[in-house]
């Protein structure tokens, strides 16, 4: 690459080169930022359930969620949701629930969020895709693989409020980030 082209991105080249790290993102590629934060996400949500949790509820992760919707995306955001539900089941000794219970409604809160720019509609995929689709897969998976009879939709009572409490605070946190105009600059940051 010769530097008429990209004067930018030639000394961190020769950067990369020389301490054989590599720096260049493919367009569409895998973002160091967003890898980082979607570690801090998944440990923050870890962290917040460890002290905050009742029985099929857990609240932030679902504020970590919305919170990764708005800052990450679908894909990032699924996967921290997912690293989180991980750690939970070997660390606290959790169930499956902790990531089925997560996933989905991390992943549809994203991609709701990525195609309207909308908090509201970050809010609507968590409690959708935790509240009910994380909720009935999550007992029929209780009844087919551990034989344990629930009623298909006996935990959207657990999931469906814990999903809106958490997405509730994490909307409260974005709207006074987007107030002080802050949220904005953190979304260029981090996806620069």
């Amino acid at each position: 690459m010769n530097e008429e082209m990209n004067p930018v991105t030639v000394p961190a080249e020769k950067a990369a080169a020389q301490t054989g790290l590599h720096t260049r993102s493919v367009s569409g590629g895998i973002s160091l930022k967003k890898m980082v934060f979607t570690a801090m996400l998944a440990c923050l949500g870890f962290m917040l359930n460890t002290f905050v949790w009742f029985p099929h509820m857990a609240p932030f992760q679902h504020f970590c969620n919305v919170m990764g919707a708005v800052f990450l995306g679908p894909w990032y955001n699924f996967a921290a949701a997912f690293l989180t539900g991980c750690m939970r089941v070997a660390l606290d000794g959790c169930d499956f629930q902790a990531v089925i219970g997560a996933i989905f409604g991390a992943l549809l809160s994203g991609f709701l969020y990525t195609k309207t720019h909308k908090l509201w509609a970050a809010w609507i995929g968590e409690v959708i895709g935790t509240g009910v689709i994380s909720a009935v897969l999550a007992s029929a998976i209780f009844n087919v693989a551990l034989h344990i009879k629930y009623a298909l939709f006996y935990l959207i009572p657990y999931y469906a409020p814990a999903s809106a409490m958490g997405a509730t605070l994490a909307i409260a946190v974005l709207l006074v980030l987007k107030r002080s105009k802050a949220l904005p600059k953190m979304q260029a940051q981090l996806n620069r």
